[in-house]
């Protein structure tokens, strides 16, 4: 079994390495950054086992788009995704007075058992102002590395409550006025050298599975540097589409490959999500990171056999 290995710079980062090679999987970093850029713990620099990066860190284009982190774009008139604010009839303002942040509180548990490593924290959530709007706990797990297969996998978990005393309404830009742009939730920015790469559903290819709902959407990029592609596999717990208040509230996919590569399982696509003061809303994610040029068999090959 691979043995994983934790690092944890207090203050700054955790980083977690595959034993046998020395290859950094991840680092989560969780000190405070620009308060601009909606302040957040993040993952980067994600890396295949082969070592080659398959997330961004401040894009020219958007300087907030780091690595692999929760965000919410449109959090009660708050944004706590980061930079411009969307006004509807106006595009992307600069309001630095919406501009929010996540803060780290304490890890509840940082640790390694041969294969698998678990990271629990705890978080709030503010807007420009600093009052306590929520708090989250969070769980990321690394587990089923499999140097044959190329591939190794992050479980993202969390669990937001409503700290205010009124409703939290989650939306995106498209619940306020922009059409297909309805990013918010767990977000991936993509290397540069990844644009235009392949995007793959359970049914269909390319960026037209903008706005749609499938369980998991896979992206296939070329490196910049080394030779060869990476497959990113994102999917979303069947529980992520009947949790939450009011009813179900089912994920859509936010994916782009022009003009750059992202993707989130957006909780608030197309309609706001109330959370109600003390509610819960909970989410769970897996994202398998795989060297090569994985298709669509055996993506779902691998899902099936690696059950949630």
């Amino acid at each position: 079994m691979t043995a994983l290995q934790v690092t944890h710079t207090h203050g700054d980062r955790v980083t977690v390495t595959e034993g046998e090679t020395g290859v950094g999987l991840l680092a989560y970093v969780y000190r405070p950054e620009a308060a601009w850029e909606a302040p957040k713990p993040y993952l980067h620099p994600l890396r295949t086992l082969s070592g080659a990066v398959v997330t961004g860190y401040r894009p020219n284009d958007h300087r907030w788009h780091k690595g692999l982190q929760m965000t919410a774009s449109h959090l009660s008139g708050a944004n706590l995704w980061g930079g411009n604010s969307y006004v509807h009839g106006e595009g992307y303002v600069a309001l630095p007075e919406r501009v929010g942040s996540m803060a780290h509180v304490a890890f509840d548990e940082v640790s390694a058992d041969g294969g698998r490593v678990v990271l629990a924290e705890r978080l709030t959530w503010h807007p420009h102002s600093g009052e306590l709007w929520a708090e989250e706990r969070r769980q990321i797990e690394v587990h089923d590395v499999d140097p044959a297969a190329g591939s190794w996998a992050l479980t993202w978990t969390s669990a937001i409550t409503n700290r205010r005393g009124e409703p939290l309404r989650f939306g995106s830009p498209t619940t306020a006025g922009r059409e297909m742009a309805g990013y918010t939730g767990l977000f991936w920015r993509g290397p540069r050298a990844f644009r235009g790469g392949r995007i793959t559903g359970p049914d269909g290819e390319g960026p037209g599975l903008m706005g749609r709902k499938a369980p998991w959407l896979a992206y296939t990029g070329e490196h910049d540097g080394v030779d060869g592609h990476a497959t990113l596999v994102f999917a979303h717990a069947p529980e992520n589409d009947h949790a939450g208040t009011r009813g179900a509230h089912p994920a859509h996919w936010f994916v782009r490959n022009d003009p750059f590569a992202a993707v989130a399982p957006s909780w608030a696509f197309f309609d706001e999500l109330e959370l109600a003061p003390g509610d819960t809303l909970s989410r769970r994610y897996r994202v398998v990171v795989a060297d090569g040029a994985w298709g669509r068999e055996e993506i779902a090959a691998y899902l099936e056999a690696h059950p949630w």
